[in-house]
């Protein structure tokens, strides 16, 4: 099952190569939430992994983003001490945030060649 939040990026981290088959890259989300009157921010970590490392880098720093992400968790013995660990796998990361006509939040991905064209008027800037 995948979940998806949005906030911005507080950290991104650089690869981990774990060995020479499994490398991650883990980066913290700010998620803010307003309930009851009161304003809550979260700090959330997830994690990328093999190919899919690349997709952010610290270029994404303090954006606004919507992680799709799935939860894994594992267990291990050691000791006979049980010990667990969850994971919070990132599918994507799309960056931008707008609200749509019906009030839903919606992904906006901004495109360079979406920009709009200089005025021919900037040219004669002095600086």
């Amino acid at each position: 099952m995948e979940y998806q939040i949005t906030g911005r990026i507080a950290e991104v981290y650089p690869i981990n190569r774990i060995n020479e088959r499994f490398r991650k890259r883990e980066f913290v989300i700010e998620h803010k939430e307003s309930g009851s009157g009161q304003a809550y921010v979260d700090y959330i970590k997830f994690q990328l992994t093999q190919e899919k490392c690349e997709i952010i880098d610290e270029s994404w720093l303090r954006q606004e983003v919507t992680v799709t992400f799935s939860i894994r968790g594992n267990r291990w013995e050691k000791n006979g001490v049980a010990n667990y660990i969850t994971n919070l796998n990132a599918v994507a990361v799309s960056r931008g945030i707008a609200v749509a006509e019906n009030g839903q939040k919606a992904i906006v991905n901004p495109h360079l060649e979406d920009a709009p064209s200089p005025s021919p008027e900037m040219d004669d800037l002095p600086f």
